[in-house]
């Protein structure tokens, strides 16, 4: 049988891609992938953060990357400049922070390869929970927001002319992509985290025909990735959280062959 590490492993990563799932369907909806990199990239200096004054990682790391999406949000008000602009101005700048921080914790042991590319293998059990308990009061959270937020995705001024508050629903939902980034950091790192979000919901997209349809898939892909990731790594003694990656990457292949038929069939 599979040692304890494994099956915790499995069970963390199951954890994320429920969640990962339904909130990757909006990065890819609202075209919002720069702004998940620029959260994991925050995602550092709450991690400093966390070794300098003994906090717990994930609650360091949410609270860092909530800081930043809010500010983003705040500096959209306030200024001229476009958005891609401000996402790189957030996210190179909390990065260089974080490494510099970085530099002055020389008392401190860092797995830098682990911040980065994550290591699901050495979750514990209180990381689980972590996982499932955040996990459950996101996705309780997103269910509350759904209607507001799919509103102004489609339409943002006929869902602020209904009074849906796309405002705020938008808010909410850069505080809930934090908490996903805090979640998962430990499983596939900072540098890996948007792709779990958005490979497993591209995949979705390339085989659905409604928004309830990719949200569903999405997930599946994500477990799938989960599954598959942790066996080859396992198999082929590869780094856990790449593996993961490489999944997904492969499961978005097959999708895209899904498309190729179609479009054959209608020919």
């Amino acid at each position: 049988m599979f040692d304890d590490f494994f099956i915790r492993a499995l069970f963390a990563g199951i954890g994320v891609a429920f969640v990962t799932g339904p909130l990757g369907c909006f990065v890819v909806w609202r075209r919002l992938s720069y702004f998940g990199d620029t959260l994991a990239h925050s995602a550092l200096l709450g991690v400093t953060m966390a070794y300098s004054f003994e906090f717990n990682i994930a609650f360091s790391v949410f609270i860092i990357s909530a800081v930043i999406a809010l500010i983003l949000i705040q500096l959209q008000k306030k200024t001229n400049l476009p958005g891609d602009a401000l996402l790189g101005l957030l996210a190179h700048s909390s990065l260089a922070i974080g490494l510099v921080v970085i530099g002055f914790l020389s008392f401190i042991r860092f797995d830098i390869m682990g911040l980065l590319f994550g290591d699901i293998l050495a979750v514990t059990v209180d990381d689980i929970l972590i996982i499932w308990i955040g996990g459950a009061i996101i996705l309780v959270v997103l269910k509350l927001i759904w209607k507001s937020l799919f509103a102004s995705t489609v339409n943002y001024e006929l869902a602020e002319a209904e009074g849906l508050n796309p405002d705020r629903a938008k808010a909410i939902f850069t505080i809930l992509m934090a908490a996903v980034i805090a979640i998962s950091i430990k499983m596939v790192g900072l540098l890996l985290i948007t792709g779990m979000l958005i490979i497993p919901a591209a995949m979705a997209r390339n085989i659905s025909t409604s928004p309830q349809q990719m949200v569903f898939y999405s997930v599946i892909g994500g477990l799938l990735s989960v599954v598959l990731g942790l066996f080859a790594s396992l198999e082929f003694n590869s780094s856990s959280g790449p593996s993961i990656i490489a999944a997904a990457l492969f499961l978005f292949i097959l999708s895209l062959l899904k498309i190729k038929q179609s479009t054959g069939l209608k020919n």
